[in-house]
């Protein structure tokens, strides 16, 4: 039994020893780094979040998915109650109908309009002609009256007639111009009321546009986070039902020290390796240099507070390699991600890329 127990820790002195080596030649690389063209920075996984949420408020009426589906641009995810949207759209229906009546009402008065204005002109034809008459009348009396063939009466009537006949000619312009005037009146009415038809046609549109909105669609190709409202639920405008993260979009960002912001350069190569899986270098390029420091003193003085200046940086997985592995992509993880500071650097084996990657 001796022989074996020696054995069996002779095998455990080995063991811890392999891990020791494999743990000092992990945290090396992970503190010392590959050489000075390199340099590194802790982070987690992150991706693009976006909030699917109501434009109006009202009653969730279904809520299509489930969290952690895969969705695509443009596909319904939710729906509203759309009940008072539809009777809107009813109302505003039947006052475009309104609208048009108006209009067709208008144009008909119009048209009588023109035809009390001929009515009016003829009129003021006849009485010209009736005073035209009168006075052919009156010149035939004064004549006659100064050979004394007339008596004074009939002088006196005809010098009437031709008052009254210019009273009625006067009276029958008067209807004219005010027939003329009905006309302006009445097109004035149609322009109003064909003016009311586009803006019943416009309100029909909005209605119909809140009615399109209140059908959720998925902004672009994400997977469900996480369903924050239920059925039944009341949500006011911008209530937020879904939370969807975009796996396309994914990036780790990290913090350098300003001696080194400096020399980071977009599209930088940067490789990433998660706590998860150190062994699979994942591949990225920094996509964003911050311009202003963090996690600095109110007042810098002095080499040594400038040394505390901090800069975050963003690098970006290939999206080709994410939408390869999508199914594997997890946000949250954390990692360290090693910047390629020198271009003409080469990888060591322990960061170079894989051929199956």
């Amino acid at each position: 039994m001796k022989p074996y127990s020696n054995k069996k820790l002779l095998a455990l002195v080995a063991l811890v020893v392999l891990a020791a080596i494999a743990y000092y030649g992990w945290s090396r690389l992970r503190q010392q780094g590959p050489g000075e063209g390199f340099i590194s920075g802790n982070g987690r996984i992150e991706a693009t979040e976006v909030d699917l949420a109501t434009k109006l408020g009202g009653r969730v009426e279904a809520v299509l998915v489930n969290e952690g589906d895969f969705v695509q641009a443009g596909q319904v995810l939710a729906r509203m109650q759309v009940d008072v949207l539809e009777a809107q759209r009813d109302e505003a229906l039947a006052h475009r109908q309104q609208a048009l009546d108006a209009v067709a009402s208008a144009e008909a008065q119009v048209a009588v309009r023109e035809s009390d204005a001929l009515a009016a002109q003829a009129v003021v034809a006849l009485r010209a002609a009736e005073l035209d008459a009168a006075r052919r009348r009156l010149a035939r009396s004064e004549s006659l009256s100064a050979e004394g063939a007339a008596s004074i009466q009939e002088l006196d009537d005809d010098r009437a007639r031709v008052r009254g006949a210019e009273a009625a000619l006067t009276a029958a312009q008067a209807q004219a111009a005010a027939a003329k005037a009905g006309i302006a009146a009445a097109r004035a009415q149609v322009v109003g009321a064909r003016s009311a038809v586009p803006a019943s046609a416009a309100t029909i549109a909005r209605i119909e546009a809140d009615i399109a909105d209140s059908a959720l669609k998925a902004p672009r190709d994400a997977r469900v986070q996480y369903r924050i409202a239920q059925p039944g639920e009341v949500l006011g405008a911008g209530g937020k039902l879904l939370n969807l993260v975009d796996l396309s979009d994914v990036y780790m960002s990290f913090f350098l020290p300003e001696t080194v912001a400096g020399r980071v350069a977009l599209g930088s190569e940067v490789r990433i390796l998660l706590d998860a899986a150190p062994d699979f270098p994942i591949p990225a390029r920094v996509s964003y240099v911050a311009s202003t420091a963090q996690f600095t003193p109110k007042t810098v003085e002095t080499a040594s507070e400038r040394q505390k200046l901090m800069f975050r940086v963003k690098a970006n997985i290939d999206r080709a390699l994410l939408k390869k592995h999508l199914e594997q992509v997890k946000t949250g993880l954390p990692g360290v991600a090693w910047l390629k500071l020198d271009a003409a650097a080469e990888w060591p084996p322990e960061l170079a890329l894989r051929a199956s990657e």
